[in-house]
């Protein structure tokens, strides 16, 4: 191993220790021997097979068979999410084959961060995450189920059913996703014309045409944000079938992994006893930073993989992402890192040539449990449709687009991109790899904007033409629930065409559509909570510098602390409408960003009660 993944992999597990023990004992305590629905009484029982005919009803009255639990977000409002719909009776037909019984358990919301984007919906957005993880539980809460099949794609959706199904860790569980769309209108010619609307020099009808052209059918988007982020990570820590990650949707391919998943589940609750807790381990959350900073992934999972970690009783912070990224090379070129998309670089290879150069260069464990079986060398394979089936087979030693996706003895740079600032505004996550080199340090003086709008209007009317620090505060998640800000991106990167030094500096996020700007986003302390962001006024010179990893406003800090502070987050009488008055209790819940923005926080001993006094 390398040294510094295996000094990282050691600290965590020091410093998890006792939670991850009381966790794993819960976990064991929870274990079932045969059908856990042989417990229920006869009411309980002939209430969860009411509804079951022909077989299934037989299967699931004669306690013999393992039961699978279906956790759907299937939905046609999204494109990700629509090919769902088929895949519970492929799945269902698959595990009757292999001697189980599948009924679908729940399903669980799936908002699209695209609709919502700059819209009021998108302060719902990170809770929705809560929100998934508490329908999974539910839908796992009636002791009916050996194993669960989680079906998701997109941005907080894998994460909620990971955190919701960690609760239920005794439980095998695969996660089976959809696949990307066909390739549309490249992606740098899409941000093209965004940023001429934005100058007022291309039509709104321009503007929905190349939008339309982008997202244009069933799947996932094909950039490289947080849903295909998603994918990846969880591929490689040894959630999804190998090579089940990038198959697209309506190929005899993704149905054969789909219904090779119900199989899958059956064998892993009946004669490979595999329980999620175990394949969500310390080592498989660092492989899963690993494949995120190899490849420039989405800044959303510096909050996504705390909290999934956190559910499994480990603590993983910021310094580890950040130790990690200064010796993982970038390895992809997937926009907006580059201008492929995510179809180009799983033809050069994808994830299996990925994890084939990480794990020979000692960057990734490969003792781990996987869903496959143990060793993450199971995922150097690729799923193929024969006349005998499904099978996997090996994959090219080499990339086969170098433009693309390169080995980590030739990577497109040293380090994976995504860097930690601190200073006396707070700490803060970067993510370099799309930023050129010049522009990676920042000294402006600040112009102060409380949301969205505000700055947009002060760009149009000129204000901006010029060296600026773009604040944004009281968009965290206590604020706000910490919306992503990429309506920004386009009048932002217009300035820097300009000349202008430009930066962004927010406690709200900009995830894996994170470009060209430096942006130092996710800052916590944030305002709402009493962070220096609050005190931050128009004019004060900010420095931003992504190379020595400092975050800093150039004010006596006396002076900064005796500010008063002059706006604030809305409060609840203001923060209603789209459904938000329903999330306040969330909002007034929710941690910081760096333990992973969670209302259900880190889980320390005291979650675990008895079983963490005996550790």
């Amino acid at each position: 191993m390398h040294p510094v993944v295996e000094e990282v992999t050691r600290r965590i597990e020091a410093r998890s220790a006792t939670s991850r023990a009381a966790y794993l004992e819960r976990v064991a305590a929870a274990r079932s021997e045969g059908p856990v629905r042989a417990g229920l009484a006869c009411s309980n029982l002939a209430h969860g097979f009411a509804a079951c005919g022909g077989s299934d009803r037989l299967a699931i009255r004669g306690l013999r068979k393992p039961g699978v639990a279906i956790v759907s977000a299937y939905n046609d409002l999204l494109s990700a999410h629509q090919p769902l719909g088929e895949y519970p009776e492929w799945i269902k037909a698959a595990t009757r084959e292999a001697g189980g019984v599948a009924q679908f358990a729940g399903g669980v919301p799936a908002m699209c961060d695209g609709i919502t984007q700059g819209r009021a919906g998108m302060e719902l957005s990170l809770f929705s995450r809560e929100v998934i993880a508490m329908a999974t539980g539910v839908a796992l809460s009636h002791e009916m189920f050996d194993g669960a099949l989680l079906l998701g794609v997109c941005d907080k959706i894998v994460p909620g059913l990971l955190i919701g199904a960690l609760a239920f860790g005794h439980l095998p569980a695969i996660l089976v996703p959809a696949g990307p769309m066909p390739s549309g209108l490249p992606n740098k010619e899409k941000a093209r014309v965004r940023q001429l609307y934005a100058e007022g020099r291309a039509s709104r009808e321009d503007l929905l045409e190349a939008e339309s052209a982008s997202y244009h059918s069933p799947g996932t988007c094909t950039f490289y944000g947080t849903a295909n982020s998603n994918q990846l990570v969880v591929e490689v820590m040894g959630l999804h079938l190998p090579g089940a990650s990038f198959v697209p949707p309506g190929t005899p391919l993704r149905r054969a992994l789909t219904e090779e998943a119900g199989r899958r589940i059956v064998a892993l609750a009946r004669d490979e006893y595999t329980p999620l807790a175990e394949v969500v381990s310390e080592r498989s959350v660092v492989n899963g930073v690993v494949s995120l900073l190899a490849t420039g992934g989405s800044t959303n999972h510096t909050m996504h993989l705390v909290a999934i970690a956190a559910a499994a009783g480990i603590e993983l912070t910021w310094d580890d992402f950040s130790d990690l990224s200064a010796v993982v090379p970038l390895l992809a070129n997937v926009y907006p890192n580059g201008s492929a998309d995510i179809n180009h670089f799983h033809a050069a290879g994808g994830v299996q040539f990925l994890v084939g150069t990480l794990l020979d260069a000692g960057l990734l464990h490969e003792d781990v449990r996987t869903v496959a079986g143990n060793g993450l060398s199971r995922y150097r394979s690729e799923p193929v449709l024969t006349g005998e089936g499904l099978v996997w087979r090996e994959v090219p030693t080499r990339s086969l687009d170098t433009d693309v996706l390169r080995p980590v003895s030739d990577p497109f740079a040293e380090d994976g991109g995504l860097r930690m600032l601190s200073g006396n505004l707070g700490r803060a996550v970067i993510k370099v790899s799309a930023v050129a080199p010049e522009h990676r340090v920042v000294r402006a003086p600040a112009r102060v904007f409380t949301s969205q709008r505000a700055f947009d209007e002060a760009f149009r009317a000129g204000e901006l033409d010029r060296d600026v620090a773009v604040v944004i505060r009281n968009q965290g998640p206590q604020a706000n629930g910490m919306p992503e800000l990429h309506g920004l991106t386009p009048a932002l990167g217009a300035l820097m065409d300009r000349g202008f030094q430009v930066a962004l500096i927010t406690d709200g996020r900009m995830s894996g559509a994170s470009g060209k700007i430096p942006s130092a986003i996710q800052v916590t302390p944030e305002a709402a909570a009493g962070g220096a962001l609050a005190r931050v006024e128009d004019g004060d010179v900010v420095v931003l510098d992504a190379e020595a990893g400092t975050l800093d406003v150039l004010v006596d800090e006396a002076e900064l602390a005796a500010r008063p502070v002059r706006d604030s987050a809305p409060d609840e009488a203001s923060w209603v409408g789209t459904g938000r008055e329903l999330f306040t209790a969330l909002r007034r819940a929710v941690g910081p960003a760096d333990q992973g923005a969670s209302v259900f926080g880190p889980m320390t001993p005291g979650h675990f009660g008895a079983a963490a006094a005996r550790v």
